[in-house]
């Protein structure tokens, strides 16, 4: 199955917070599928997406892939960690929330974060005129850079050179693993 619009809105969290997808309006079924090293595609005449969400190729009429969904789910990370839509009016033509994450990784990585979303964890400190942020411990912050670093390798132009969802789950597993 391709869902073709992984956006926020069509992200249904349960009482137990367990994340499930919605809104399967635009799904394309893959016939036969039977593992993610295949490169399923499906014309997109008639496959709007989100704009910002929606893998770039699609906008010029290119196959719709399971590399489209990919895609959409890197910026999705992406924009949980910066609070930064990928519609911002920061992101001019020559810039994007893929590009605006790349360029901070790893170094500047605090600067980029969506401070709420830490629900206080977070607390501005200023040394030596250096700003940074408290209370993060070091595993946290690898952690952190490492969720981005996915995010960014999900939402690279090129399809060829994007994670398989397969490749992204072993990831996330050894994030999840070197924080216990």
């Amino acid at each position: 199955m391709i869902h073709c619009d992984i956006k926020p809105q069509n992200i249904l969290l349960d009482e137990d917070l367990t994340a499930h997808l919605g809104d399967y309006g635009l799904v394309r079924l893959v016939p036969g599928f039977s593992n993610g090293s295949e490169l399923h595609q499906f014309s997109s005449l008639g496959v709007m997406g989100t704009i910002g969400y929606a893998a770039p190729a699609y906008g010029m009429g290119s196959k719709v892939s399971i590399l489209g969904d990919v895609y959409s789910f890197g910026i999705l990370i992406l924009e949980i960690f910066t609070g930064r839509r990928p519609t911002d009016t920061l992101f001019q033509a020559s810039s994007s929330l893929h590009h605006f994450v790349e360029t901070a990784l790893p170094e500047k990585v605090m600067e980029i974060l969506e401070k709420k979303a830490f629900h206080g964890e977070m607390t501005s400190i200023s040394t030596n005129g250096e700003e940074y942020w408290g209370n993060i411990k070091k595993e946290q912050m690898e952690c952190l850079v490492g969720i981005l670093e996915i995010g960014v390798a999900c939402s690279v132009e090129s399809p060829r050179d994007r994670l398989t969802m397969r490749q992204v789950y072993s990831k996330l597993t050894l994030q999840q693993q070197h924080t216990q």
